[in-house]
């Protein structure tokens, strides 16, 4: 259990902020990018769920998700040096990303099928839902970013996860739009 008694500590005044495992680094690094970009897409997939209440197969996808990305923020926030660590970090596991496939393919399975791209909008679930899609891609190229850094390592299964994540979001919002039946559908070169 997290115990949090003070919320402001004083010690990032000078602009970096401590990772779990200890060190310092700055609040522009790479590391410190990426696992803020998940806290963003938490809040989005937060500000989703207000308009979810009606689909609570959904909202509680969602908020399995949310509590995921705590998880992933500190799977994140606890590099992996390659040595043994003094304690078990978390981290994101396989049985998480199998889990978020299975939700994808059962939201999946009602959906109409596609007959174009998607614009972002429709119901107010599914145009937050998209947000927060949009951001977890961003969280992802961050990942990425960060996995081909030197000396920086990024788990395979917290790789795997960010990537369904937005598959996710993206079925999700479908689903949130009438199963697709109110998606709003781009017709290229519309207003040429």
């Amino acid at each position: 259990m997290v115990k949090l008694n003070k919320i402001y500590t004083k010690t990032g005044d000078d602009g970096t902020t401590g990772l779990v495992s200890g060190p310092r680094r700055t609040k522009d690094d790479l590391r410190v990018e990426a696992y803020g970009t998940i806290d963003e897409a938490n809040s989005a997939i937060g500000l989703a769920r207000l308009h979810t209440a009606g689909l609570p197969d959904l909202d509680a996808m969602l908020m399995l998700i949310q509590n995921d990305l705590f998880d992933l923020g500190a799977d994140l926030a606890t590099p992996d040096t390659g040595e043994p660590p003094a304690y078990e970090p978390l981290r994101i596991v396989e049985t998480q990303v199998d889990r978020i496939e299975r939700d994808i393919d059962r939201l999946n399975a009602g959906l109409e099928p596609l007959k174009s791209f998607i614009l972002p909008g429709g119901s107010p679930a599914a145009a937050h839902l998209h947000l927060a899609r949009t951001i977890a891609r961003r969280a992802e190229r961050l990942m990425v970013a960060l996995a081909r850094s030197e000396g920086e390592i990024v788990g395979a299964a917290a790789m795997k996860y960010v990537n369904r994540l937005s598959d996710f979001l993206f079925v999700a919002a479908r689903h949130a739009n009438d199963r697709g039946r109110a998606d709003v559908l781009w017709v290229p070169g519309k207003n040429r």
